[in-house]
């Protein structure tokens, strides 16, 4: 009895045919993701690059309503951060942290020139490559109902908790053994309170600044995509 391969030859090749088209198709599949990845990487990139330019032209505007002056020796009221939180609500974690912490660094560049009131380097990393870098931390409230509002608040209350380290630690390097606020003589022993009572009036100022604008602009900006 002789039994014909004929039909078996035919089985083996349509599977080997079905794998052949669903490898292709799990090729090109692959592939529109990647370019789907890099595209979103771009403009990811970009916007980022966006929102630390348009931090730093607001850093540069110093006349009101960009800028309200409340101390001598620092301490003003902003757009400044604004860019940031929006930066951080709109664009992942991974995008956002990095670019707060370079912002810090290009504020410095571009606002530092009297840091060595401040106490040098340990000012630098504090007043501005920590102090708004931390910032970038809110974006783990992003996806929150009213996600910008708490980026705001998240993201206030780390800066300032930055500000107020650096106002006890270098305390005695920017004011010696006492300062007068408010007529009134603090000396290094009282430097909490005064670090307390001077980073957070400006901070203050800037989270509500922050909120008033962020309440005009959020209604139009959700309806925008983000990562």
């Amino acid at each position: 009895m002789v039994f014909s391969v004929a039909p078996y030859n035919i089985f083996v090749k349509s599977k080997m045919f079905g794998a052949e088209v669903l490898f292709v198709r799990f090729r090109k599949g692959f592939r529109m993701i990647q370019k789907t990845n890099t595209a979103k990487n771009i403009r990811c990139l970009c916007e980022a690059a966006v929102f630390i330019a348009i931090a730093a032209v607001f850093a540069l505007l110093k006349f009101p309503p960009f800028r309200i002056d409340l101390w001598i020796f620092g301490g003003s009221i902003d757009f400044v951060m604004l860019p940031l939180f929006l930066m951080c609500w709109r664009l992942d974690m991974k995008w956002s942290l990095p670019a707060c912490f370079i912002f810090g660094m290009v504020k410095f560049l571009i606002t530092g020139d009297s840091i060595s009131v401040y106490g040098g380097l340990l000012a630098v990393m504090l007043d501005y490559v920590l102090a708004y870098g931390v910032i970038g931390f809110s974006g783990f409230f992003r996806k929150l109902k009213g996600g910008l509002f708490w980026c705001i608040l998240a993201g206030s209350l780390a800066r300032f908790a930055v500000h107020f380290i650096s106002g006890v630690t270098i305390y005695k390097l920017a004011f010696g053994d006492s300062v007068e606020l408010f007529n009134i003589s603090f000396d290094h022993t009282m430097a909490a309170f005064y670090s307390l009572v001077y980073n957070g009036s400006y901070m203050l100022g800037e989270m509500l600044y922050c909120l008033a604008l962020a309440a005009v602009l959020y209604k139009p900006l959700s309806k925008l995509p983000r990562s």
